[in-house]
């Protein structure tokens, strides 16, 4: 909690800018959310809190993002579910094109997974890269070391490689409306029944240059496992470029 009161200050204290620039090369986004659904014989609640982090300059984009969901339904625990990812994309290519690598640690109670840690490479195309339109394709190979909870509740400690494809998108009207997006299907080399699901679309409503009004649309899907959830929160986000 102390972590969000610091950030939510330091926007406050200094003038936000609107996007990154030739000065421009620092970005944090602090997003706050959940839901809470509460009658005579049951309760429920969910959170979502997220922590992203990112450096850019022509040559190089660096994206740390951290992510956080835990629920429960009547005193039962539904989701503890932790992400950490670790991006950077290189562009000195062609127009429109760039390399990537990433690292990710998951676990999640939800889908079973005891832990997991996600590395690789691979390219990327955009197909669409305008200020206010971005749509993007790419795709490489993640090696996969993983400790899973199997519907026999058995514990599974294996790795494997995937093919790693990710569709993602943002379009923005006026500066006040945004949707972005970001889908990946990472499917195991080994097994065609070996496969990972995860997308998140996300639409936000600008309420001033640091604050926004958010809504999230969360599928995952651990097909090894026989595991998935589909989250739904609404909440505020807080930004700022420096």
């Amino acid at each position: 909690m102390k972590y969000k009161i610091l950030l939510v200050m330091l926007f406050l204290a200094q003038l936000a800018h609107a996007q990154f620039s030739d000065s421009t090369h620092y970005y944090t986004n602090l997003t706050t959310s959940g839901s809470i659904n509460k009658t005579n014989d049951a309760i429920a609640y969910l959170m979502n809190d997220g922590l992203k982090f990112i450096i850019k300059n022509k040559q190089v984009w660096f994206n740390f993002d951290n992510n956080w969901v835990y629920g429960k339904q009547n005193s039962a625990l539904t989701n503890n579910d932790y992400s950490s990812v670790f991006e950077v994309n290189i562009y000195e290519t062609i127009p429109h094109f760039f390399y990537w690598g990433l690292a990710n640690y998951n676990t999640s109670y939800s889908l079973k997974v005891n832990n997991e840690l996600l590395a690789g490479a691979g390219i990327a195309y955009s197909i669409i890269d305008r200020k206010n339109a971005y749509l993007n394709l790419s795709d490489g190979i993640l090696y996969d070391s993983s400790d899973l909870t199997l519907p026999d509740n058995n514990r599974d400690v294996y790795h494997t490689y995937r093919n790693s494809f990710r569709l993602s998108f943002k379009f923005a009207i006026a500066d006040k409306f945004a949707i972005d997006s970001r889908s990946f299907l990472q499917n195991s080399f080994q097994s065609g029944a070996d496969y990972i699901i995860k997308s998140t679309t996300n639409v936000s409503f600008k309420l001033n240059k640091w604050l926004n009004l958010t809504s999230a649309l969360t599928y995952n899907r651990q097909n090894r496992t026989q595991s998935e959830n589909l989250l739904f929160t609404y909440g505020l986000t807080f930004e700022r470029y420096f």
